[in-house]
């Protein structure tokens, strides 16, 4: 009728349909109920159409529970099946490109064993945009408090990242990791559950540790890991040249972008603090 302007009669008349069809408005569906079913899921969100029919009995609308799930299902009412554990959402924005030093961090944990089959945990930081190691640290357990301050000490040292990206693990989603990053004002992202590729230098770093090290290495003790993996990781960011980086160092790859910036970063903190040089000392290779 719109396209052709013809008459309301002559169209249904063409289409053979009684014009009294068309003209006659639908009167409305139980419009009470309707309205006393969004005033009970509004506050009781999880409740589905049965549960919601229980209540709407005690005020005395009964209905038949195909008709009470046609006007649930009408209204949008469903509530979705949770699946696995609440995820913290981090940073919505879209994950920054690395590149200069500084920009990006990635965080994974490793495992291995030592002893009598005994289990320890292994926290890696990487700088993504030159590839370069910031930590290893090596503990039977490592909690989201251990990773807060580990952070705090690398970020004496080498300066506060504009973001991380780190997997959904319990303890990157703690509540002291996600005060840290609020505290520190830092963008943490969080990758979609079983999408390791969209961590890929972390990963690519793991792959290299687990051949090198971890697969070639029997470790005796805690104290014995952790002196081994201090040791592939001045190997790893000052001697074995990396394919990405044109065969460059990581620390090689860290001071030519430095020098190309004009400045260094100007990360290292200058203090006299006793306790502070110790805690650096013992921060973990």
């Amino acid at each position: 009728m719109r396209d052709h302007d013809i008459s309301q009669r002559r169209a249904c008349r063409l289409v053979g349909v009684d014009p009294k069809t068309v003209r006659r408005e639908r009167p409305p569906d139980n419009p009470e109920i309707r309205k006393e079913m969004k005033a009970v899921a509004a506050k009781r969100r999880r409740f589905g159409y049965r549960r919601i029919g229980v209540m709407l009995e005690r005020k005395g609308m009964i209905m038949n529970h195909k008709k009470l799930y046609r006007l649930y299902t009408e209204e949008k009412l469903g509530v979705r099946r949770r699946r696995g554990r609440k995820r913290a959402r981090g940073s919505r924005t879209p994950m920054p490109e690395a590149l200069r030093p500084g920009e990006r961090w990635s965080l994974d944990f490793l495992s291995d064993t030592f002893g009598a089959s005994r289990r320890f945990r292994i926290l890696a930081v990487n700088d993504d945009c030159c590839r370069e190691n910031l930590c290893l640290m090596a503990d039977t357990s490592i909690s989201g408090a251990r990773v807060a301050r580990e952070l705090d000490a690398l970020v004496r040292i080498y300066g506060k990242p504009a973001s991380i990206v780190s997997d959904n693990g319990t303890e990157f989603t703690s509540r002291a990791i996600l005060k840290w990053a609020n505290d520190n004002g830092v963008e943490w992202h969080y990758i979609d559950p079983g999408k390791p590729q969209q961590n890929a230098f972390i990963e690519s770093f793991n792959g290299s540790l687990r051949d090198e090290l971890l697969n070639e290495e029997m470790f005796d003790s805690l104290d014995d890991a952790r002196r081994k993996l201090a040791l592939w990781r001045y190997d790893y960011n000052n001697v074995r040249p990396h394919s990405s980086l044109g065969n460059q160092t990581p620390a090689e790859a860290r001071r030519t972008l430095e020098q190309f910036e004009g400045s260094a970063p100007g990360a290292l903190a200058q203090t006299n603090d006793d306790e502070y040089e110790d805690q650096t000392r013992r921060l973990s290779l």
